[in-house]
């Protein structure tokens, strides 16, 4: 993790966007932002590559950055991962504040105030979608988090005009942590602390403080990649065990 490369990253990206005005950007500015900084040369982004686009290439391999929707990664997962290394950037806002804007004149009219959202343990239910390829040596993974400002166009329902109003844009304020996934192994950093020795979805979803729905997919990831393994049931709900004791931290 580099806040110093990342804020340079950030400063080049809102230099350039704040000529444009409301209305003309075409990637949202994580994306940007986050291309520029695992690859800082600006030629070597939407580099054409087997038949598809990479977001960027250099001496490391590709950089894909995917805020969701992780099945439309396979096609080029099937191109790149034969080849070359692949890395898939996954930003997660876990600290935001949402504004507001006036959609005649893109004035920001309303501003927020920060608060916590969004959690690491998403990025599973994004991983189950492409689990047949998590196995390729040459596939890793960046779990990154972000805090944001958020923007809204006053365009929506409602009175105030909030309701199903459109969302504009994210715009990146600092990188909180980053985490790095190297190998199927390294997953074995989401076990929380806390964890009993032997427990079930309920007791993950507690001490991850996540949803069970969410656990019950994590779980389902980390049994795949052999990170944890069912040890049985308990009622109608499954009981796991990590296969490795000594859990690592990725820094």
């Amino acid at each position: 993790m580099n806040n110093e490369l990342f804020q340079q990253a950030r400063d080049f990206v809102m230099q350039n966007r704040r000529r444009s005005g409301i209305g003309t950007l075409g990637e949202k500015t994580i994306h940007v932002v986050l291309k520029r900084y695992y690859e800082p040369y600006g030629d070597n982004h939407e580099v054409l590559l087997g038949g598809f686009v990479a977001d960027a290439v250099g001496e490391n391999g590709v950089y894909e950055i995917q805020t969701r929707q992780f099945e439309k990664l396979r096609p080029k997962l099937q191109a790149f991962l034969p080849v070359c290394r692949l890395t898939v950037v996954y930003p997660v806002v876990v600290r935001k504040r949402l504004n507001w804007i006036d959609p005649q004149t893109g004035e920001v009219v309303q501003q927020g105030r920060w608060f916590r959202c969004g959690t690491v343990y998403s990025f599973f239910s994004e991983l189950y979608r492409i689990r047949a390829f998590l196995n390729d040596q040459n596939l890793s993974f960046r779990v990154v988090e972000l805090t944001a400002e958020e923007y809204r166009l006053l365009n929506g329902y409602g009175a105030q005009k909030k309701n199903h109003a459109e969302k504009y844009d994210r715009i990146p304020d600092s990188l909180e942590r980053e985490w790095k996934l190297e190998r199927t192994e390294d997953l074995q950093a989401f076990l929380p602390q806390g964890l009993p020795r032997t427990f079930d979805s309920s007791a993950f979803a507690r001490t991850a403080g996540i949803s069970r729905s969410l656990a019950q997919l994590t779980l389902l990831v980390l049994t795949e990649t052999g990170i944890v393994k069912r040890t049985g049931k308990k009622g109608n709900a499954y009981l796991y065990e990590a296969c490795n004791s000594e859990q690592k931290t990725i820094k």
